[in-house]
């Protein structure tokens, strides 16, 4: 199951919340929040283009800048087993460690 929804070229992702018996979209990717809620596809999608565009026209009004920038680092904490086992596979295969999850995770994000 794929909870996340393209909304004019945003990523959305999608939760059902049963306290209200409605589904709850937030966009992914951005510097502050913007969420929407409706209890169907049609209404999320619509929900969804009035929560960006309030945003990113609240955004240029304030000079803020709307999408989240990335270094490409982040740090991974596993086990040392786990640590050891990666760094073997990595050299066996001739690689860097860093090429092996770099692999691994763009095969997971697709």
């Amino acid at each position: 199951m794929n909870n996340i929804m393209m909304i004019d070229g945003q990523k959305a992702v999608i939760q059902y919340d049963p306290d209200i018996e409605m589904f709850r979209g937030e966009f992914l990717n951005l510097s502050g929040g913007a969420d929407f809620y409706a209890s169907d596809i049609d209404g999320l999608k619509r929900e969804g283009r009035q929560s960006l565009k309030v945003y990113l026209d609240m955004c240029r009004e304030k000079g803020i800048e709307p999408y989240k920038s990335y270094s490409g680092r982040f740090n991974v904490r596993m086990s040392p087993d786990l640590h050891a086992a990666i760094v073997c596979k990595a050299a066996a295969q001739g690689k860097s460690l860093n090429d092996l999850i770099v692999e691994a995770v763009t095969a997971y994000a697709k």
